[in-house]
């Protein structure tokens, strides 16, 4: 355990029979004290304000306060205690969340007595108490190829952004009092765009524009 003789937990969790279950078990487990059952988030602050326990063991998911909120509310005011979440659930949405907003343990509810006595001792020694589960997911989290976003293609004939935006437009239908509005500028800054994109690819009129915009993928014909 620690160098304390007892450890002080607070259990956290919204089913009564589950949350029943915790502190029986724990109740079991030596060196180990429940000295508060809450069945929200909300009441697990008030607990922890109340009792200064050594470790919160912390459900999710929880009517008024749920457990990233109460994680983040404790860890915030009360740095004493550590929080171990004990949960059903160990996908991504659920674990990140956790474990930035401040807790150092995370297990899933299939643990065992040693499991959570482990978990327990290693938040208190200043370590991270996972599962052996969630050290795997972590893993493969931070070891996944980074996703990034193709950068966007360069306009084509020398186009500028907005210019591009203005053809769009064209190919749209649009007047040039109509694209004006929408892009609240003047209508004669909408007719110096069309002048500077008909010279830049060579266009004669709106028709050929709106061709070009369709054969560049500018825009989607109708339809």
């Amino acid at each position: 355990m620690t160098a304390r003789t007892v450890t002080r937990v607070v259990v956290a969790d919204d089913q009564t029979v589950v949350r029943e279950g915790i502190v029986m078990l724990l109740g079991l487990l030596p060196g180990i004290e429940v000295v508060g059952s809450a069945a929200d988030g909300e009441e697990a602050v008030q607990l922890v304000a109340r009792y200064a326990p050594d470790v919160v063991l912390m459900d999710l998911r929880m009517p008024r306060c749920d457990g990233v909120e109460a994680t983040r509310r404790i860890r915030a005011e009360h740095p004493g205690t550590q929080v171990v979440v004990l949960t059903t659930y160990a996908d991504d949405d659920s674990l990140f969340p956790a474990l930035q907003a401040g807790a150092r343990g995370y297990l899933t509810k299939d643990a065992d007595g040693d499991e959570i006595v482990r978990a327990i001792d290693d938040v208190l020694s200043g370590e991270a108490g996972l599962s052996p589960k969630i050290q795997r997911r972590l893993l493969e989290r931070f070891t996944e190829p980074a996703r990034t976003e193709p950068p966007p293609p360069t306009p084509p004939d020398g186009l500028t952004t907005r210019e591009v935006e203005v053809l769009r437009l064209v190919a749209e239908g649009m007047s040039n009092p109509e694209i004006a509005r929408t892009l609240h500028v003047s209508t004669a800054t909408v007719k110096t765009h069309i002048n500077n994109l008909f010279a830049k690819a060579g266009l004669r009129d709106r028709a050929q524009a709106i061709h070009y915009a369709y054969r560049q993928g500018l825009a989607q014909p109708p339809g």
